[in-house]
């Protein structure tokens, strides 16, 4: 019998997969596990992007904005653009822009493991990333535009009991989830030739501040946020000012 927890899809596939024990399974998704990783990958903008518990799961939320920076590229009508992705995970959002740009790519995070992952992803979806291991805080911006969807769970938010089993360190952050939007701003701040484009994506009640921050931080930048399906302000788009 099929549990509450999931939908007729996805479970026809977890049938295929875990025919010999799919007891254990349905205890795990009774028990909140997500349903993504028993799978093992999910359709991310058109690219199958593998999940296990060294990434975060990738959101519709996060499809949209790739939605959105890749029209807003095409209206600029700029090609052979150099983008740099900030805490990448599993690489879902460099690898669509990858996928759907003429440009140099790049993408960053702190966790080996979840590296390890997004090389994979990369790997299987044919696509030329220069994937570095660091931490997102120590290196150069100097590029055309930095992308970013960060950890921005305030540490005392309230969260789904599925994300217990994602890396925490993908999802809370310092400052009441702020402290990596401050930060890239700080960094971007000091670069000589400064990115014309930074793209956030937001958790939907931090819009205000943060573009309270990039007010006084970089205020060469004109700040629009915009929202996602559900009408919540969920993305910040940072444009130099002409």
């Amino acid at each position: 019998m099929k549990p509450k927890k999931i939908t007729e899809l996805d479970w026809n596939l977890i049938q295929e997969k875990y025919n010999n024990n799919l007891t254990e399974i349905k205890d795990k998704i009774e028990n909140n596990y997500p349903v993504q990783y028993i799978i093992g990958n999910v359709d991310f903008y058109g690219c199958q992007i593998n999940v296990d518990e060294r990434v975060l799961i990738p959101r519709f939320e996060t499809e949209l904005l790739v939605d959105k920076i890749i029209k807003r590229i095409n209206y600029f009508s700029k090609k052979d653009i150099r983008i740099i992705d900030l805490g990448t995970g599993s690489g879902c959002i460099a690898i669509a822009l990858q996928k759907n740009l003429s440009c140099d790519m790049s993408a960053v995070d702190i966790s080996q493991e979840a590296l390890d992952v997004a090389k994979e992803n990369g790997n299987q979806n044919q696509v030329q990333i220069n994937w570095k291991q660091c931490d997102m805080l120590n290196i150069s911006l100097n590029y055309d535009i930095v992308v970013s969807n960060p950890p921005y769970v305030a540490k005392n938010e309230p969260v789904g009991q599925e994300t217990n089993f994602e890396p925490q360190m993908a999802i809370f952050a310092e400052e009441n989830g702020l402290y990596f939007y401050h930060k890239i701003m700080e960094k971007i701040s000091l670069e000589p030739r400064k990115p014309f484009m930074i793209c956030f994506e937001i958790g939907m009640t931090q819009g205000t501040s943060i573009k309270d921050l990039a007010n006084k931080i970089i205020p060469e930048y004109q700040c629009e946020i915009e929202k996602d399906y559900t009408e919540r302000e969920r993305f910040v788009f940072l444009t130099l000012k002409r």
